[in-house]
């Protein structure tokens, strides 16, 4: 795919959905590195339903830890790997608390050293909560960037590698919504809406469903 096509298939994403941000719900970047936290192997909606009854009592590292891994449990046993997830939760919030004065480090080196804290959740919480211009490759946007041809990659950190090498500075900050929001309702897994797609046109995918 060349440049000039990306620019327009961006172009045509933001004119769609100018502020663009994640579906997790969330009012401070604890929330958000929790909540994201919470989001592997799950869906946002499946998210948020557990993290608003546990953000309504629990909205700081201090007031989470106190909860222990069994309150915490309490909240977040509807969402897959509850019991690991749990841990990791009372084991970053005692990090914070201990070593960053109960706030979210805007440090990628100190993000990544939370339990359960890998590159694409310091890349969200990065992106989402502190404005850096990171790009989060999950499974939607790295099936999109592979089947538009749009930054292809045997993996996620080569498709990450990629979009920041062909994504204009202009989009960088908000590519990685417009990208998840295409992979999540239009170009989906097994059929993708190639028919409805505002960018059917210059997408390289060559099976193309109607």
């Amino acid at each position: 795919m060349n440049q000039q096509k990306r620019i327009t298939i961006l172009s045509r994403l933001r004119d769609a959905n100018p502020t663009p941000t994640t579906e997790l719900e969330y009012s401070s970047p604890f929330e958000l590195l929790i909540a994201v936290l919470l989001s592997a192997q799950a869906t946002d909606v499946g998210v948020n339903k557990a993290t608003r009854p546990l953000f309504a009592i629990a909205k700081t590292p201090a007031a989470m830890l106190a909860l222990g891994v069994d309150g915490v449990k309490h909240y977040i046993k509807t969402i897959g790997l509850f019991n690991t997830k749990a841990e990791n939760v009372i084991k970053t919030c005692r990090i914070l608390v201990e070593q960053h004065q109960g706030e979210v480090p805007e440090n990628r080196e100190a993000l990544e050293a939370l339990p359960g804290v890998g590159r694409k959740t310091a890349n969200v919480v990065l992106n989402t909560a502190f404005g850096w211009p990171t790009i989060a490759v999950d499974t939607h946007i790295f099936r999109v960037s592979n089947r538009m041809n749009f930054a292809p990659g045997a993996n996620v950190d080569q498709v990450e590698q990629k979009l920041l090498k062909v994504v204009p500075a202009e989009f960088k900050l908000d590519v990685h919504h417009w990208l998840i929001l295409h992979g999540r309702y239009t170009c989906i897994a097994r059929k993708p809406k190639c028919g409805s797609c505002p960018v059917e046109d210059l997408c390289e995918y060559k099976e193309k469903a109607e």
